[in-house]
């Protein structure tokens, strides 16, 4: 399992569920703490307000499921695919992915700050008004992925691929361009900018 960030352990579990069939259920306002699911199939299910504190998901399949203003507090999922599965307003922060895969995974708006992604395949996802300040991005692959208007401040993305990426809007702040692959990346002019000047290059209108 790949490390949380400050190597802080995951939280432990009290209770399990294990191969259930929750297959296009609606999970609206459900709770739970603190509970282990192995091997769940959330394949298309629903939820509206769910609320999931320090659980833990192993080799769950959340496949074409949709989650509204659902809550993630600090879970860990491991061997999880999220194929076609959409985020809206949701808060997943601090929890971390280890070994998922997000195919065709779409996030609009939500918090997902202090969340755990290293080396996590994003080339097939859409993120879009996004918070993720202080998130572990290490040795992100996001080529080609959508990224725009996300909030990355103070978020950790060394040795990150973002070539190809389509960045507009974003928070660039903590790229460091001799660190992150951007080549063919998509930016703005303000963006341009600060990684122009994170370089240590001072931008300045040309004379007459």
């Amino acid at each position: 399992m790949a490390d949380r960030t400050y190597g802080v352990e995951p939280p432990p579990t009290d209770s399990e569920v294990r191969q259930a069939d929750w297959y296009g259920e609606d999970l609206s306002g459900q709770e739970h703490t603190r509970v282990a699911f192995v091997g769940v199939d959330l394949t298309e299910a629903t939820d509206a307000g769910a609320v999931f504190t320090e659980c833990t998901f192993r080799d769950c399949r959340f496949n074409l499921s949709q989650h509204t203003d659902a809550a993630f507090l600090n879970c860990t999922f491991t061997g999880c695919s999220f194929f076609q599965a959409t985020f809206t307003d949701c808060k997943l922060v601090g929890s971390m992915f280890d070994r998922c895969t997000f195919d065709l995974m779409t996030v609009e708006r939500g918090d997902w700050s202090f969340v755990g992604l290293p080396g996590a395949d994003l080339a097939r996802a859409t993120f879009t008004g996004t918070r993720l300040r202080e998130a572990d991005l290490t040795g992100l692959r996001a080529s080609g992925a959508t990224l725009r208007h996300l909030d990355l401040s103070a978020a950790w993305l060394h040795d990150a691929d973002l070539s190809g990426a389509d960045l507009r809007g974003s928070d660039l702040s903590a790229v460091d361009p001799r660190t992150v692959e951007l080549a063919g990346a998509q930016v703005d002019v303000t963006q341009a900018v600060v990684l122009v000047t994170t370089l240590g290059l001072s931008v300045r209108p040309d004379a007459p």
